[in-house]
C-alpha cells in the first residue's frame, strides 16, 4: 500500500476512543478499499495494559465477517500509543502477525496535538507507510 487515506471523522473517532481508554492502550480495524478507509471498528483491549493491546477474539470473528459482507478489505490494525511515540515498540513488532496489513500507531504523547503513523511489519522488518487524514 503506498498510501492510507483517513477520512478526518474517522480519525477523531479513532482520537476520541484513544483518549477515553487511556492510559490503556485502545484499539480497532480500518477497512476500506484501496487504500482508503470507510469503516472504524473499535475493540476491546482484552489485555487492559498501557503498552500492549490484545484484541478479543469473538469481536475479531465478528469484524472480520462484517468487513468480508460488505465487500471492504480490512487495511489497517490501529493502537493508541498513550505516553510513547507513534513507532512499532518492541512488543508491537513481536505481535505483528499480519503482514499485509498496515500498522496504525496513534500517538498522544506530544501535547500539541495526536501523531498518527502507518507501519508494515514482517519479520521484524518496518517500513512506515504514509498515512494521510484526509479533510472535509
Amino acid at each position: 500500500m503506498k498510501e492510507l487515506q483517513i477520512p478526518n471523522d474517522i480519525f477523531e473517532q479513532m482520537l476520541k476512543q484513544a483518549k477515553a481508554e487511556a492510559p490503556i492502550e485502545a484499539c480497532g480495524v480500518l477497512a476500506g478499499k484501496s487504500g482508503v478507509v470507510e469503516r472504524f471498528y473499535k475493540m476491546t483491549n482484552v489485555d487492559q495494559s498501557s503498552d500492549h493491546f490484545m484484541m478479543e477474539p469473538k469481536e475479531q470473528f465478528k469484524v472480520v465477517k462484517d468487513i468480508r459482507s460488505a465487500g471492504l478489505e480490512m487495511l489497517a490494525i490501529c493502537h493508541s500509543h498513550p505516553t510513547t511515540p507513534a513507532r512499532p515498540s518492541k512488543e508491537d513488532i513481536r505481535l505483528a502477525l499480519m503482514p499485509d496489513v498496515t500498522h496504525v500507531i496513534v500517538s498522544l504523547q506530544n501535547s500539541g496535538g495526536p501523531v498518527i503513523k502507518g507501519f508494515l511489519i514482517q519479520d521484524s522488518a518496518i517500513a512506515e507507510v504514509p498515512v494521510k487524514v484526509l479533510k472535509r
